[in-house]
């Protein structure tokens, strides 16, 4: 513990954000980060708890509260208030190897668990690891680390997102050689294709590509797997194992008639790229195929897709944005039956919607509505929606009658969440999936379970899955731990023991 008195003596600081005004104008990042004399102080206020929730990772109440990964939280905010950059890095990377990605785009589980949470003022968690690694790269600690021994084992990564990215970095590290392969042009998944450049700049992704291509892991993308650019058996014939970490891509559609023959309406996944392919091949102010400028826009899903959605619409110059949610609106402060250090159930008002609020005056969020229908123009393009409120009962989802009403709408984005991965891979390489429909695995581990079709039975040993396509749709922070978990069962595989954590 850095200053005894820390927490007493220096206030919460967040990262500053540019003005709205200013950062609508643009899809850069938006967050200026603190002094470094700023920075050392918010270090101070952690109190290095006996207990440090921050770090536990665990469920409460059905939900997880802290960190997944078990960062060493208060050691490397005791090593920020201390000035020692390189030392805080070491305890960081010892537990998670991309911070530079979850220092922006995790919800900050550690924060949420914080014990100065108590008092609704955490530790800035979150800010602090972004500090740490950023840092790092300036000042040149970043550096390729190369292993002096290769083990001779070849290791085959289908999914070069997140949690494809933990495998390879894991098992690289470990001596053993390893290819990504990646069907998009570019690597990261929904990191780079799913979420926006003001979230998270594609710079830092290729940053990341290049220190990894440095320190030995081959990338291969534009390669479709399981389909004819590579077939599962050459995969299975060339590597000693194989990791499936392909997602859970497969989108959640709307239950409303004729909406698959109306034009106008795009799920959020190609919205969000169609506009990030644009600023890579176009330039900084380029607008995406698909493009809200001057529409009125209507997003299904209230979660941080749909908030992604909103800004980048609002970015794009939208004459109006809504945001449709199923669920109530939640409460501002926490419910007596929501205690800490359970999952904070509470209102919380996103960039995509201050923004809105800012442009068009009110919150875009409408809650307890669902789209029951849409009206076309006689071009077959979207010209309403018609809403409905809904009640939930014995778990289902009812309409409410007498509550519709009609909203106008030129471009409908569905931001419903995944049902599972696509299931050409699975099928190509004969793992079974679960009725999530999701791969198939001993609960709590990653090797695969054989359909033993098309594969052969001698195969199916060496065929493992890790990510969303193991656990479904989750967080950013979930798929590095699911990599991580999977790497060390890898190289177990591989060696008989792995000495991986």
């Amino acid at each position: 513990m850095g200053k005894v008195t820390g927490f007493l003596d220096y206030a919460r600081e967040e990262n500053k954000d540019v003005p709205v005004e200013e950062r609508i104008k643009n899809f850069k990042e938006f967050h200026i980060p603190l002094t470094e004399e700023e920075r050392r102080k918010q270090g101070a206020r952690c109190m290095n708890c006996g207990v440090p929730f921050c770090q536990s990772g665990m469920k409460l109440a059905g939900m997880l509260t802290g960190c997944p990964l078990h960062n060493l939280c208060p050691e490397w905010n005791d090593e920020v208030y201390n000035g020692h950059v390189a030392h805080a890095l070491s305890r960081l990377l010892k537990t998670n190897n991309f911070p530079e990605f979850t220092g922006r785009v995790c919800p900050a589980l550690c924060e949420k668990a914080c014990v100065e949470g108590l008092d609704d003022a955490p530790v800035t968690t979150h800010d602090n690891e972004l500090y740490i690694i950023e840092k790092a790269f300036q000042e040149g600690y970043m550096q390729p680390r190369i292993p002096e021994v290769r083990s001779g084992k070849r290791v085959a990564v289908v999914g070069a997102g997140p949690a494809g990215l933990a495998v390879a970095d894991q098992l690289n590290h470990r001596g053993h050689s390893v290819t990504v392969f990646e069907r998009s042009d570019e690597i990261g998944g929904l990191l780079m294709y799913g979420i926006p450049n003001m979230k998270l700049d594609k710079s830092v992704i290729r940053r990341r590509r290049a220190l990894m291509e440095a320190e030995g892991v081959v990338f291969r993308t534009g390669v479709d797997v399981g389909r004819e650019t590579l077939t599962a058996a050459a995969i299975l014939r060339d590597y000693d194992a194989v990791v499936l970490a392909c997602g859970a891509k497969q989108a959640r559609g709307l239950n409303v008639p004729s909406i698959e023959q109306a034009h106008g309406i795009h799920y959020a996944v190609d919205y969000l790229t169609s506009q990030t392919k644009a600023l890579h091949e176009q330039g900084e102010h380029a607008f995406g195929i698909i493009n809200a400028k001057g529409k009125h826009v209507v997003i299904v899903g209230g979660g941080d897709t749909g908030n992604d959605c909103c800004g980048t619409a609002i970015r794009q110059g939208a004459k109006s944005v809504t945001q449709i949610e199923m669920m109530p609106e939640p409460p501002v402060e926490r419910a007596a039956s929501n205690p800490w250090p359970e999952w904070p159930k509470v209102l919380k008002v996103d960039y995509g919607q201050q923004e809105a609020i800012r442009v068009f005056g009110h919150d875009p969020r409408v809650y307890e509505t669902t789209v029951k229908a849409i009206e076309t123009k006689k071009d077959g393009s979207i010209k309403v929606v018609i809403t409905s409120k809904v009640k939930f009962e014995n778990r289902q989802m009812v309409l409410v009658e007498g509550t519709e009403q009609k909203l106008p709408c030129d471009l409908l984005i569905i931001a419903a969440g995944f049902t599972g991965c696509e299931s050409y891979v699975a099928d190509a390489f004969g793992v079974a999936l679960t009725e999530r429909h999701v791969v198939k695995t001993e609960a709590e581990h990653y090797h695969t379970e054989s359909t033993v079709k098309p594969t052969a039975a001698a195969n199916a040993a060496k065929i493992f899955t890790a990510g969303d396509m193991h656990r479904g749709q989750s967080l950013v922070v979930w798929a590095i731990a699911e990599g991580r978990a999977c790497a060390s069962e890898v190289d177990a595989y591989l060696m008989g023991y792995s000495c991986l954590a």
